[in-house]
């Protein structure tokens, strides 16, 4: 079955099947098994085991992403439906409102109404549970509005960003 994520910026296109002991990942022209496995702890974090190697890691999800702080280091994970690819790449509404992963508070911007962003640009970095989390454009566009300023908290799914099609000599782009 194929697949598509975004880690952060990058997209990655997979191909997995299904194997006795989990998956297996057909990468270009090789074959490896991948067994995932993520076992929820009572104070909050998770214990993410990948082919027998096990981290401590904190996740939070919304929809079809997930932010794991792994080792230091937060990264947001999506799952993207091909329909919803699509429309993003013909510059759709589909990704015009930037909310909140988690409930958190906002300690940096670094966009403003009128300004032009182009795909994968920091947008702001938000805290939640003592971590940050870097939140980029999903597409070229133009902010539209900022929700949200510096300092201020917020709920989980809070509107903090709107973007709208840039317009180029007389077209959207």
């Amino acid at each position: 079955m194929h697949h598509a994520f975004k880690l952060e910026e990058n997209e990655y296109n997979l191909e997995l099947s299904r194997a006795e002991a989990g998956y297996r990942l057909h990468l270009a022209d090789r074959t490896l098994p991948v067994s995932v496995n993520l076992h929820l702890e009572d104070d909050g974090s998770a214990v993410l085991t990948v082919n027998g190697r096990s981290e401590k890691v904190l996740v939070a999800t919304r929809g079809d992403d997930v932010f794991i702080h792994l080792g230091g280091v937060a990264y947001q994970l999506r799952y993207e439906h091909p329909l919803q690819r699509l429309a993003a790449q013909s510059q759709g509404s589909a990704e015009d409102h930037i909310r909140a992963p988690m409930p958190g508070s906002l300690v940096a911007l670094h966009a403003k109404p009128g300004q032009a962003v182009a795909r994968g640009e920091a947008l702001l970095v938000m805290e939640s549970m003592k971590m940050e989390t870097t939140i980029a454009a999903p597409r070229d566009g133009v902010i539209e509005a900022v929700h949200f300023a510096v300092g201020q908290t917020f709920d989980r799914d809070a509107l903090l960003l709107s973007l709208v099609a840039a317009v180029v000599e007389g077209k959207n782009s």
